[in-house]
């Protein structure tokens, strides 16, 4: 028999023990998340509120901004009182479900994204069919598959981790993620990172696959455009969701796709930073700032607000 402590909570260490930086780093990450969340209901309201955006991609950009939320208040919140008390602690079963909620919504997002795209395609590609094609049953039925496709895909790593047993407590990180807890446990994880790097192979490169594809196809159609002012219009709704698949990606490419859970933590600190804190601030000012439909919307809700509050 192992001869080991039960663990039954974690110490996450956070980003610095420097009090000075501590205080810098949750002003910096509570200003992000309250633009972020201001940012992305405003886009969630907007979609709901305005009738000129009732169209399957703001139906899709309406959910993205869901799943944004999700994901930041998910993993920023608990890390801001965690510095504000100075309590690190966390238990093994909060610390899991921290983890697999951001897995699900992060893999829901890459697999929107590639939703996003098909959208795109079929809008510029298949103009003539586009309402027949992304009618609203299909959009709701397509969302909600990449939401089962994110929970299918968590099984695996929630089974084998609940049967797991740790023979150390403190996770170099400031939020629960995959690679520093398996660095805790009493068991050769040498087969459970190879599985987590496979999977996330898997995902990126099918959800990036489709992505490519789909733009593959809305490149080469645009370019057969007679005019440089339909290839502009058609570009400009484009470029604001190649933005995002930039962001999205590059992170989570630099974050997951590596063979040892050992490489590089403090690295993937900032590329969690990124990810759950700063993307999601970016992300709704990159679709309104580039978007006019948007900005309309914005405007009118805007005046109604202000005449209804003036009478």
């Amino acid at each position: 028999m192992r001869n080991h402590t039960l663990v039954t909570t974690f110490i996450l260490l956070g980003l610095t023990e420097d009090r000075k930086w501590q205080i810098v780093i949750f002003l910096f990450l509570l200003i992000t998340y309250l633009l972020s969340i201001t940012g992305n209901l405003t886009i969630i309201l907007l979609t709901l509120l305005d009738s000129q955006l009732k169209t399957p991609m703001y139906f899709f950009l309406q959910k993205f901004s869901f799943l944004e939320i999700s994901l930041t208040s998910t993993c920023i919140p608990r890390f801001l009182v965690s510095i504000v008390t100075m309590d690190k602690t966390i238990s093994i079963e909060a610390c899991l479900t921290q983890l697999f909620a951001a897995f699900v919504f992060g893999i829901a997002q890459f697999f929107l994204l590639a939703v996003m795209s098909y959208d795109r395609y079929v809008a510029i590609c298949k103009p003539l069919h586009y309402t027949t094609i992304m009618n609203p049953r299909v959009c709701t039925l397509l969302f909600g598959t990449c939401c089962l496709i994110a929970l299918l895909a968590i099984c695996p790593g929630v089974i084998v981790s609940l049967r797991m047993e740790f023979c150390n407590n403190i996770i170099e990180h400031f939020l629960c993620d995959y690679a520093p807890i398996l660095q805790l446990s009493c068991d050769d994880t040498r087969f459970m990172q190879l599985i987590n790097f496979v999977f996330a192979i898997i995902i990126l490169l099918i959800t990036l696959a489709l992505v490519i594809s789909s733009y593959g196809k809305i490149i080469s159609t645009i370019l057969r455009f007679p005019s440089a002012q339909q290839k502009k219009k058609a570009f400009s709704t484009c470029s604001s969701h190649m933005i995002v698949i930039s962001i999205s990606y590059g992170s989570c490419i630099f974050m997951y796709v590596k063979p040892s859970a050992e490489e590089r933590i403090a690295f993937n600190k900032g590329i969690a930073i990124l990810t759950t804190s700063i993307a999601p601030v970016l992300n709704p000012f990159i679709y309104t700032l580039r978007n006019k439909q948007v900005k309309e919307a914005l405007k009118d809700v805007i005046k109604k607000f202000t005449s209804a509050t003036s009478k």
